[in-house]
């Protein structure tokens, strides 16, 4: 048996453009802001951990753990910086928690961020193209001009021929997604309405990404800038921050796993590291995916919205376009799925992204999300945040503490 850990705090910024805020007033701000909420000062955080994928490459910017340790009250303590592409923000949440378990403190904070616009909120495509494609392998990116929307293009295809579904079912996802996003205050596209129509046809800034592959503009996530952190404890901790266990959520089962970055030669509609590591934080929390009415997966792409919901196994192989198709993943669905509206709606900062989505449904289980994304009876929420091609994967699964 393993010491329980709890979330005892969340917040995140609004997803989109954070304009002229630098690096270090980005992480000082996701620390304290996230204390705030609590009312505790930095000096009670033990341990820390910040996850972030573009630092170095697009913000010139390395050693984000001594940037939190310029905060007051950090320096001197256990903190590093993780990256695991996608998947950095959830290896943050997984590495404090491994400090906490060992001993190293009964409190600690996750910090995500992504910094991927300039000061005036505009982007570069082709150099931020560039710098996520360092995240394939390279015998996998010549001839690929976007790296990553080029990939899962082929996966999508792969995907609708293997299980005979039309570019109708995956685009439901999405639009699904921009509903919800619609009541996120948080979410990137939530002053934009999308219609199936919309997003099927192809006019205006929908178009195909890839010439000869089904991937759209509506089917892919957001470039965003945003953080997010999480603050962690054992019972210790909570008691050392006087927060009592009904305004907690447990993460009951934890789990990381991860597959060869070369996507050629594997079943990536059946990622091995994938559905292992949901495997095995079921195992570790003592449930089964019937379970689950919260979830909120990795939505880079809608396919993998589909494959998400397969993963979670609230929908069989080849099933999880019908999820949503049937109105399943609906927020008063059997399993409200990406409430939040998910990466594709509510935004994709990289290094926040598997820290937002712990976060949501520590919302949810507390009931603290908005009205019309509430899901009833909130009982069991999973996440599964990836990395890469569906590369890396960390899933947990989080319950109520009291």
């Amino acid at each position: 048996m393993r010491e329980p850990v709890f979330i005892a705090a969340y917040h995140q910024s609004e997803f989109g453009k954070l304009m002229g805020m630098t690096v270090p007033e980005i992480v000082s701000k996701a620390v304290l802001e996230t204390c705030g909420k609590i009312g505790i000062d930095a000096a009670a955080l033990d341990v820390g951990s910040i996850g972030a994928t573009c630092n170095l490459t697009m913000n010139e910017q390395g050693l984000l753990a001594g940037l939190v340790a310029c905060v007051p009250g950090m320096a001197g303590k256990p903190i590093e910086t993780v990256e695991n592409a996608c998947a950095s923000g959830g290896q943050a949440i997984l590495s404090v928690i491994y400090k906490l378990l060992l001993g190293q403190g009964t409190v600690g904070i996750a910090i995500g961020y992504e910094k991927m616009r300039d000061p005036h909120g505009k982007m570069d495509g082709k150099a931020i193209g560039r710098a996520l494609g360092h995240f394939s392998h390279p015998d996998e990116r010549p001839g690929k001009l976007y790296v990553f929307p080029h990939l899962f293009a082929e996966i999508m295809d792969v995907y609708m021929k293997e299980h005979r579904v039309g570019e109708r079912e995956l685009a439901q996802i999405a639009v699904t997604e921009y509903a919800n996003a619609e009541h996120n205050p948080y979410a990137q596209m939530k002053d934009v309405r999308l219609t199936l129509d919309q997003a099927l046809r192809i006019e205006g800034v929908n178009r195909y990404i890839v010439e000869g592959l089904p991937l759209k503009t509506y089917d892919c996530s957001q470039i965003s800038d945003g953080y997010a952190a999480i603050i962690l404890a054992t019972e210790a901790g909570l008691r050392k921050l006087d927060i009592p266990k009904r305004d907690c959520v447990e993460i009951a089962g934890f789990a990381q796993a991860t597959d060869p970055l070369l996507k050629k030669g594997r079943d990536v509609l059946r990622p091995v590291g994938a559905y292992t590591a949901m495997r095995k934080a079921h195992e570790m929390a003592g449930t089964i995916p019937d379970e689950v009415n919260v979830a909120e997966v990795h939505d880079c792409f809608t396919v993998m919205g589909a494959i998400g919901t397969e993963v979670l196994g609230k929908a069989g192989y080849g099933h999880g376009t019908h999820y949503w198709f049937e109105g399943k993943a609906n927020v008063d669905g059997e399993c409200g799925i990406n409430t939040s509206g998910g990466l594709i709606a509510k935004g994709h900062p990289i290094g926040a992204t598997g820290i937002a989505m712990v976060g949501w449904c520590f919302w949810q289980l507390l009931g603290k999300v908005p009205a019309k994304l509430r899901v009833r009876d909130p009982r069991i929420a999973a996440t599964f945040n990836i990395g890469g091609p569906i590369c890396a994967s960390v899933c947990t699964i989080l319950r109520r503490a009291a």
